[in-house]
């Protein structure tokens, strides 16, 4: 994915082309499981925004910094059912999407959730 002056060389050497075509010829372009395209137009224009010196003031899970949520507080506590609930605020930061799969790995006082096909790694 091109960024800063490379991006705005490119959409500049580009001219009057399609947004889609636009988007692709950047890199903005993710394949999905069942193996079609996908274009990320939001990610591209965000580039294109900041390419531009251009700041949106959000965090990395993309609320507005001014606006005075929550805090995520990385902890969480078991339901009522018994369930363990991972809020959508972590899975946006890690760019979790439905039907993203998990080995469960129980340690002596500890899950680790590791993604199917993915390295356990250690932070």
């Amino acid at each position: 994915m091109l960024t800063g002056s490379e991006l705005l060389a490119k959409v500049k050497e580009l001219g009057d082309v399609s947004k889609s075509d636009l988007v692709r010829s950047c890199g903005y372009v993710s394949t999905k499981k069942d193996g079609s395209e996908r274009l990320n137009f939001t990610a591209f224009y965000e580039a294109l925004l900041g390419a531009k010196g251009v700041s949106l003031g959000t965090d990395s899970v993309g609320r507005g910094t001014g606006k005075g949520g929550r805090k995520l507080s990385y902890t969480t506590k078991i339901q009522f059912n018994g369930n363990l609930l991972v809020g959508k605020a972590y899975t946006a930061m890690l760019d979790l999407k439905p039907g993203d799969e998990f080995e469960i790995k129980l340690g002596r006082k500890q899950i680790k959730l590791v993604p199917i096909g993915g390295a356990d790694e250690e932070e």
